[in-house]
């Protein structure tokens, strides 16, 4: 069997390091791949000797018509690649997340399985990503979702499978669990894209209120963006909290934290899974995270973490005063967030995602 992969955005946000984790599991089982998605990301670190990789040039613009025309572009050029696979009879089209609509619109027409994953919630966005849903809906052979939340919104629900995302072992392998050194850091982290929605200005207001504990996020954009985002915002910093651009390696941040926020705003955006908050869980550290969506089902509030909103930021504040001043319950958090991350194995959830591809063990 071959599977043909596609990505539009390659870079190291959630959606593509899960696919790189899928895909290093099937490149295990021999299976033949190829990948056709954009330069610069965490998929240009995928090896193997049935791998064949092909890119083109993507990226977002500040202006939503530039990014209109270069998200059209690339279905157009998507959608003619994809012919290549015509007279191939045992290939498989894998569609990560719902932005690749032209390989997918291909597939079916040349009569191809057809297989999304499905990250987003579409009906929390824009009409646009509405419609990128109902495409999905009808082009799909079978959807992978990564929540039960995601697959309630769905109005078609066979072939759905809900299949919750997973962590690399190489990534999960290097934390050091150990709730004595974590509590030490005195440290919280959050781990996020540069949008209000995701509670950036909010984490930097609890930075002003907590001046005893030490605050860093890290951003997935550049320095520039940044300083702009700061300054539009009025954000005032102080000397506590320390904002880091996008980097290629996390692990050094989640060693160096005691507790992990997600402090996205429901009303604006939901969480369909919340990967920062397995990898958190992974290095031991207790999380805070919305009351909604894929990454509350995560948390058992009060044993490995807690769920509150971000409009609800006294409570907040008060839960990390209490979490980061207490190691008795830091312990018990930790412990138990250690122990629930095991449920997410990359083992497990390969095993899991073979068995929809049709791939035998």
């Amino acid at each position: 069997m071959r599977i043909a992969v596609f990505h539009l955005f390659n870079d190291y946000s959630g959606s593509p390091k899960v696919l790189r984790t899928v895909l290093t599991g099937l490149l295990r089982k021999d299976c033949s791949i190829d990948v056709l998605t954009s330069r610069g990301g965490v998929l240009d670190e995928l090896q193997g000797p049935n791998l064949r990789q092909y890119r083109y040039s993507y990226r977002f613009s500040s202006n939503p018509i530039v990014t209109i025309l270069r998200y059209t572009y690339a279905q157009i050029y998507m959608f003619f690649f994809a012919w290549r696979y015509f007279f191939q009879k045992d290939v498989v089209f894998y569609i990560n997340t719902i932005l690749p609509v032209g390989a997918a619109l291909a597939g079916r027409m040349m009569g191809k399985r057809v297989i999304y994953h499905y990250h987003e919630n579409s009906f929390a966005k824009s009409g646009f990503y509405r419609k990128l849903a109902w495409a999905m809906t009808h082009l799909a052979s079978d959807i992978i979702c990564v929540s039960e939340y995601q697959k309630s919104y769905l109005s078609r629900q066979e072939s759905v499978y809900v299949i919750p995302n997973a962590l690399p072992d190489t990534f999960v392998k290097r934390f050091e669990f150990d709730p004595s050194v974590a509590y030490s850091k005195q440290g919280v982290l959050m781990v996020s894209s540069l949008k209000k929605y995701k509670g950036v200005v909010q984490f930097c207001e609890l930075s002003n209120r907590l001046p005893l504990f030490r605050f860093v996020m890290v951003v997935n954009d550049e320095s520039e963006a940044i300083d702009e985002f700061v300054k539009e915002n009025n954000i005032v910093m102080g000397d506590n909290i320390k904002i880091y651009p996008r980097q290629d390696d996390v692990v050094p941040f989640y060693a160096d934290a005691s507790l992990v926020l997600n402090l996205t705003d429901s009303n604006m955006a939901v969480e369909t899974f919340g990967l920062t908050a397995l990898e958190a869980m992974s290095a031991g550290l207790p999380v805070i995270v919305p009351t909604q969506g894929g990454v509350a089902e995560m948390v058992e509030d009060g044993k490995n973490g807690y769920k509150i909103d971000v409009g609800d930021l006294d409570n907040i504040e008060k839960r990390i005063k209490t979490i980061l001043t207490d190691y008795m319950l830091y312990e018990s958090l930790s412990k138990s967030a250690f122990l629930k991350s095991k449920s997410f194995s990359e083992e497990l959830i390969n095993e899991r995602i073979s068995s929809v591809i049709g791939l035998k063990k």
